[in-house]
């Protein structure tokens, strides 16, 4: 009898003190972000799956701008991305968070392609290239077999787009071609994809070379016979594609993975055309989207929560499912394998079309016009005069880039936003 209560009394006193133990803390940082519905919902599924995961640790999605103190995790994207990079003493190096928590980092595992803007001189990563895309060429297989077209022959170069185009008008479509994200298409990544220049060596705007010239030319013409159709200066091309409304469609190869998933159209993926008369092309395209950055003047736990999430990004399970969910460019060797799996083909196969062509030759272009959003809407208003027949297409480039100048005179140069950059990668071999 003395046994049990002795029994029942240390029983009583182990629960008193448990009840009397505090729980286990939890750090709760922000996430903050400026993502549309569609996109915020993925990035909350992975944020929902590392809060499941974690009994020390919270992360809270948020929308916001940053115009004030950074959050713990800030995602910026190709809108905000200059922002970020002029600020950097507002954010605390990614490699320095890892080192500081004693998380397992590589950050120089990354894909160099993807670490532009986002690694410093020496290769180490300022930021996470969380979510990366390139420009790749979408087609609708209904409308090429109605047009007479192969299906399963997309077009390789702008002047077999104009010969397919004018099939699919002929056979009745009112958008046989059409576009998002002029400046970072149209030109940026005509200038990597056909050996020009964005800006020289001293951040001077240089995209009125001739080969932009002569492919706003040829848009301006297509214009006119109704070949090309203009919806906007973002992404307003790509619902009217998804709508079943266009033959071919250029914008980032993210949208494979929403065409997969919500539309019932049979749709192609190509690589961005090119000009297979200009020496050199084509070389590599251009990567941009969303990066993770965080804030500096944080407490060392919230450190330490920022470290977790970002290890927990770079497991093997959720870069595939980052790949798969988001047809984003893969960020490590293990999500670039699986990139090539049989398990995958249909799910990642406008991806690998994407991946291809960021693995050529070419050089880096750290200055983006699409990453200026001045000189962005610039350009774009420039050509707008173009479509509209105000302008030719040199008077509307050599326009923009004297703008487009003078701005960065006024607001420092274009060479200054591009700080964090690694070396440029060799020029293409000659053919």
């Amino acid at each position: 009898m003395s046994f049990r209560i002795v029994s029942v009394r240390r029983a009583l006193a182990a629960l008193a003190i448990s009840a009397a133990a505090p729980a286990l803390a939890v750090t709760e940082i922000e996430l903050y972000h400026q993502l549309d519905v569609t996109r915020s919902e993925r990035l909350g599924d992975l944020v929902e799956q590392f809060n499941g995961q974690n009994k020390e640790y919270k992360v809270s999605l948020v929308q916001k701008a940053l115009n004030g103190t950074p959050a713990p995790l800030n995602l910026a994207t190709p809108a905000t991305i200059l922002a970020f990079s002029q600020s950097q003493g507002n954010f605390r190096p990614v490699h320095r968070v890892m080192a500081e928590a004693k998380e397992k980092f590589d950050g120089k595992a990354i894909a160099p392609e993807l670490r532009v803007r986002v690694a410093d001189d020496k290769g180490n990563l300022v930021a996470l290239p969380l979510a990366m895309s390139t420009p790749v060429l979408y087609y609708n297989k209904a409308a090429f077999k109605k047009a007479g077209l192969d299906p399963n022959k997309p077009p390789k170069t702008w002047w077999e787009v104009q010969d397919m185009a004018g099939k699919l008008r002929d056979a009745g479509l009112r958008c046989p071609y059409t576009t998002s994200w002029l400046s970072w298409i149209h030109i940026d990544n005509t200038a990597a994809l056909n050996a020009g220049e964005i800006a020289d060596a001293k951040g001077g705007f240089t995209f009125n070379s001739l080969v932009q010239v002569k492919h706003v030319a040829l848009l301006a013409s297509w214009y006119k016979t109704s070949y090309f159709k203009y919806y906007g200066r973002r992404d307003e091309a790509d619902r009217h594609f998804s709508a079943g409304e266009c033959g071919m469609l250029t914008s980032g190869s993210e949208l494979a993975a929403t065409l997969r998933d919500s539309t019932g159209l049979d749709v192609g993926v190509a690589p961005l055309p090119y000009y297979d008369d200009v020496h050199g092309a084509p070389q590599h395209t251009l990567v941009d989207g969303a990066s993770l950055w965080i804030g500096e003047g944080r407490k060392p736990a919230e450190y330490k929560a920022a470290a977790a999430f970002i290890q927990f990004l770079l497991t093997p399970e959720i870069q595939v499912e980052i790949t798969r969910m988001g047809g984003f460019l893969p960020m490590t060797p293990v999500a670039r394998a699986v990139a090539n799996s049989k398990l995958l083909a249909g799910d990642l196969a406008g991806m690998n079309v994407a991946y291809s062509q960021v693995k050529k030759e070419g050089a880096t272009h750290p200055v983006r016009v699409s990453q200026i959003e001045p000189v962005r809407i610039i350009v774009d208003e420039e050509l707008e005069a173009v479509w509209a027949g105000k302008k030719t297409a040199k008077e509307a480039l050599d326009t923009a880039v004297a703008r487009g100048n003078v701005l960065a005179l006024t607001n420092g140069s274009a060479a200054n936003t591009a700080s964090a950059k690694p070396a440029a990668k060799p020029a293409a071999k000659k053919k």
